[in-house]
């Protein structure tokens, strides 16, 4: 039996927050196929079963997606996950009734002003956001920022096993389960019923194209200069600067300071316990 909670609030838009789309990288047409089948991005729980701080194990997740990329690995613990959580979200570590998830975009927020504290370093990512609806833009993160870091509304009819698809018997209804940070880490093709490969819950999971266009409500990319190998991938040259550029800019701004702080948003509404 394996616990599995939710813990992303509704997508909310920041005054000046950095996009993707005027980005080179996401004009391009992505590749027909992200295959990845020999690199193990070692995705770890991270505390997700038993608090709702996906937001923070998905960033969690990610720095060790690139490190896989890179050939290394990157030591990331449940302690400093949750740590990480209750800075972001301003959870109480011990009283449940704080645990109520995070806004992506915030939680985004604090670990470019703040970093993503870990033993004997603080990585401090830039990171972007994409239009849910440009899946070729999503793609392009995938394969030049090593995952695209997701916010989901769950359907009960994701509460079974197997692949997720929206013909999956049950209740469809995006978010009737609840909201959900993961991120798309490899894809088989482009086709609505190619499948996705998805990191959560400490395991990968596998979905279709058409679901997750059905469950996508909001997409994000984050890059690491610290674990980026020499040359780097994309985003380089002037989409680096671009994006290191707005990323000051809005952490300089409205937008920055209000969302570097934990919002009353981010803290109503229980976070949704599953077990399978």
């Amino acid at each position: 039996m394996i616990a599995r909670r939710l813990g992303c609030r509704p997508a909310r838009t920041r005054p000046g927050q950095p996009r993707l789309s005027g980005l080179d990288m996401m004009a391009r047409r992505a590749p027909d196929r992200l295959v990845r089948a020999g690199i193990d991005p070692a995705p770890l729980m991270l505390g997700n079963d038993v608090l709702g701080d996906c937001t923070s194990a998905g960033i969690g997740n990610h720095i060790r997606a690139t490190a896989a990329l890179a050939g290394f690995q990157v030591a990331v613990g449940t302690a400093q996950a949750e740590a990480f959580y209750a800075a972001s979200t301003g959870y109480v570590p011990g009283d449940p009734a704080t645990d109520r998830g995070g806004v992506e975009v915030d939680v985004l927020t604090h670990a470019a002003r703040d970093g993503y504290r870990l033993a004997g370093q603080t990585l401090f990512p830039v990171w972007g956001s994409a239009d849910a609806d440009d899946l070729n833009g999503m793609r392009n993160i995938m394969a030049g920022m090593g995952a695209a870091y997701l916010g989901v509304r769950l359907a009960r009819a994701d509460q079974q096993d197997g692949v997720w698809d929206t013909t999956t018997p049950g209740d469809q209804t995006p978010g009737s389960w609840g909201g959900h940070c993961l991120l798309a880490w490899a894809y088989d093709g482009v086709a609505d019923d190619s499948l996705v490969t998805l990191l959560t819950w400490g395991t990968t999971q596998r979905c279709t194209w058409r679901w997750l266009r059905s469950r996508l409500m909001e997409v994000h990319g984050l890059a690491w200069r610290q674990l980026m190998p020499a040359g780097g991938v994309a985003p380089d040259g002037r989409d680096w600067d671009a994006l290191v550029a707005a990323n000051a800019d809005y952490l300089a701004g409205e937008g920055g300071v209000r969302a570097g702080r934990p919002l009353p948003e981010a803290g109503r509404g229980p976070c949704i316990p599953f077990v399978s």
